[in-house]
């Protein structure tokens, strides 16, 4: 069975910066994405390439797992990572310090 799990990470590059594990017959291949914007086409390819199943980190917003579901056009489920109640204020948090860091240093 072949699955695949997509997040993001600034600066990657999704062919080439990828990690394939093999094990008893699982094959996940976790795919980082330099924008949200660049996982509907990556998704896509991974579904020609017979991924049966594809994740989508809990950093994606609603709007962008629905952009990639309607790239992969019902040929594999479309997964998204949701977060407990009791977690958001963590979730908050780090999307804060996100934010912040992908703004870079304040002149």
């Amino acid at each position: 069975m072949k699955w695949a799990y997509i997040y993001e990470h600034p600066g990657s590059d999704p062919d080439a910066d990828r990690v394939v594990l093999e094990r008893g017959g699982q094959h996940t291949i976790l795919v980082p994405v330099p924008e949200p914007a660049a996982a509907p086409a990556v998704a896509s390819a991974l579904a020609d390439d017979g991924v049966r199943l594809i994740e989508l980190c809990g950093g994606f917003t609603l709007r962008e797992a629905a952009q990639v579901a309607e790239a992969v056009g019902g040929r594999v489920p479309v997964g998204h990572v949701s977060f407990a109640g009791e977690a958001a204020a963590g979730v908050a948090s780090y999307a804060r310090e996100y934010a912040a860091e992908r703004a870079g240093p304040r002149a």
